[in-house]
């Protein structure tokens, strides 16, 4: 399965001349119906919708594709219908005219001071009466077209993201292959210059050879700390944890929140390293991998 982003654009557009069946239709002024989806990330999905007044009555129609179609992104929905300019105006029928004279009348009889219509009133209204309740019609399959293109966008960014992240994970691979030798190397490296450093002191305190009751304390002392200062653990769940995201990236779906997840376990365990660290190149190393995970993390979070 595709790695799906939840940043991305779709926008459609309708006309009424498509849709022009007889002269009538073909008298009346050019509609257009126009719907935009915009989607960026978010913990879950997040609906709003921009209607104008004639297509509110669609929207949990919309509500209901785009929850079959969507899984988590901030999603907001515009729609709305312009009538264009046209050579020729709407003739209104006898019946429109009676409508629009009988709510006229009622109006007037509670708002005495209401205007009255003017023809431009009339003709733009006969306009809406026409094209627009067609286009309203329109709206289901013209999101689905949408709707379907804003998964094609979806897609597209993330497949970018999953190569990026593909990218990063092959850089902290090759930097846990660098440390893994180092480990052995410093842990025996601070054990004996530990012994050393108890030797000495022990020197200047007695001014004798150190009894073997201290030699077997300085022992414990030293391989205690030498511990202490093994990242060798934290290298394991840490390869651990880049297979894991990996196998994710590969596999495709709806994976933003479990890759969330592993990138706040690999930047914990590469902290650790880096506060373990006994030595110059194990600290630029944690640095180093600190740096990628950082730029993993802000790229996971746009993923479904």
């Amino acid at each position: 399965m595709p790695v799906y982003s939840m940043t991305g654009y779709a926008g459609v557009q309708q006309s009424s001349a498509d849709n022009a069946a007889g002269p009538e239709s073909r008298a009346l002024p050019a509609c257009r119906l126009g719907l935009e989806i915009r989607s960026v990330n978010s913990r879950f999905l997040d609906l709003s919708f921009r209607l104008s007044d004639e297509l509110r009555q669609h929207e949990p129609a919309l509500r209901e594709l785009l929850t079959q179609q969507l899984k988590r992104g901030k999603v907001e929905v515009r729609a709305g219908i312009e009538t264009a300019g046209a050579s020729s105006l709407p003739e209104p029928s006898p019946r429109m005219l009676q409508r629009l004279n009988a709510l006229q009348d009622n109006v007037r009889a509670w708002l005495p001071d209401a205007r009255t219509l003017s023809v431009a009133d009339v003709i733009r209204l006969s306009a809406v009466e026409g094209n627009t309740a067609e286009l309203g019609k329109e709206l289901l399959p013209l999101a689905t077209r949408a709707v379907a293109a804003l998964l094609e966008a979806r897609e597209r960014e993330g497949a970018r993201l999953a190569a990026m992240l593909l990218d990063r994970l092959s850089q902290l691979q090759q930097l846990a292959r660098q440390a893994a030798p180092l480990i052995p190397q410093l842990v025996e490296q601070q054990r004996n210059r530990f012994l050393e450093r108890w030797k000495e002191a022990m020197a200047l305190a007695d001014g004798a050879a150190l009894p073997e009751a201290a030699q077997d304390r300085a022992l414990t002392e030293a391989t205690a700390f030498a511990i202490r200062i093994d990242v060798a653990e934290e290298l394991t769940r840490l390869d651990s944890h880049l297979a894991e995201i990996g196998r994710l990236v590969t596999k495709g779906g709806e994976i933003g929140k479990r890759l969330d997840f592993l990138i706040q376990e690999l930047h914990r365990e590469a902290n650790t390293m880096g506060s373990k660290s006994a030595a110059l190149e194990l600290t630029r190393i944690s640095v180093d991998m600190k740096v990628l995970i950082e730029q993993m993390r802000e790229q996971v979070q746009n993923i479904e």
